[in-house]
């Protein structure tokens, strides 16, 4: 992990890193503004499908807790999938990303309340 993304993971809510990477920063007078990209990495329940990566969903923005009085805005977008075998289109479940134990309360309720 670089000196960088180590230090900012400190500022977002735990977890963040692990699904997402942090694409580029903007500051500008009304605080920051973070752009994540969720990692192309499929969820568990799809490991043993054949799936090609389509892109992304369009970008959910998301307040989160300020950073040195700097209001901070989180832009997040979220990944999908194609199944090759019936060409479905699938992205990574939330809710079952939230049941699991790596998570922590602050940043589950943080995806659920940008993802639904």
């Amino acid at each position: 992990m670089s000196t960088e993304r180590e230090i900012l993971g400190y500022f977002l809510p735990e977890g963040t890193l692990e699904y997402f990477d942090i694409v580029h920063i903007v500051k500008d007078k009304a605080g920051l503004v973070l752009f994540l990209e969720e990692k192309n990495i499929p969820a568990e329940e799809y490991k043993e499908q054949k799936l090609h990566s389509k892109g992304f969903y369009p970008e959910v923005r998301v307040q989160d807790f300020p950073i040195r009085d700097n209001k901070v805005e989180l832009s997040l977008k979220r990944r999908r999938w194609e199944v090759q075998s019936s060409g479905e289109i699938v992205s990574r479940n939330w809710d079952l990303v939230m049941k699991g134990a790596r998570l922590t309360k602050e940043f589950a309720l943080f995806l659920k309340a940008a993802f639904g």
